[in-house]
């Protein structure tokens, strides 16, 4: 009798568990997204004034961005040492968050698809400075490490010039060579 009480105790407590997990995880990826682009959203200046936060982003996609910031600082360095210090030096030019160079002026996520420890989340952006509005639907890719959900990654719509996010960041260093 006893082990059978313990048996459905174990088991009710693994149900509910589970059902409270999935509003959990996304409570907590809309956070991360929310945070990058309060962060980043409306100035690469961000990128260039503060340290990459270790919470964010995962340790993968944080090296990729350290690489591309130093790269870039490098260069500053370099045109400004160099003979023609009024030559443009390689920064990071427009949203680099986002697919539209100009960026946004409203964003929402519009659904989160969640599978084992890796999340695809589809943003909507919208760009009203022009007539007509652009819109566009980015894909923002989650993994979940030590109990926590980083960025890894963002895939850029077709509006975008650039695939995504890592591949922009690593032909941006690219240029600077």
């Amino acid at each position: 009798m006893i082990r059978l009480l313990f048996i459905y105790v174990s088991f009710c407590f693994i149900t509910c568990s589970k059902t409270a997990t999935p509003s959990t995880e996304k409570k907590e990826i809309t956070e991360k997204v929310n945070q990058l682009y309060s962060q980043y959203g409306k100035s690469n200046e961000a990128v260039y004034n503060q340290p990459i936060p270790d919470d964010l982003f995962s340790p993968d996609l944080k090296k990729t961005l350290q690489n591309a910031i130093n790269a870039s600082k490098a260069d500053i360095e370099k045109v400004k040492k160099s003979d023609h210090p009024d030559e443009k030096p390689l920064i990071f030019e427009g949203a680099i968050f986002s697919s539209l160079y100009e960026g946004y002026t409203a964003y929402k996520i519009q659904s989160m698809d969640i599978h084992n420890a890796s999340a695809q989340v589809l943003v909507r952006f919208e760009y009203n400075m022009t007539s007509p509005t652009v819109s566009w639907t980015d894909t923002i890719h989650l993994v979940e490490r030590d109990g926590s959900w980083k960025i890894d990654n963002i895939t850029f719509d077709s509006i975008g010039n650039s695939k995504d996010l890592k591949t922009r960041m690593k032909e941006f260093v690219q240029s600077t060579r």
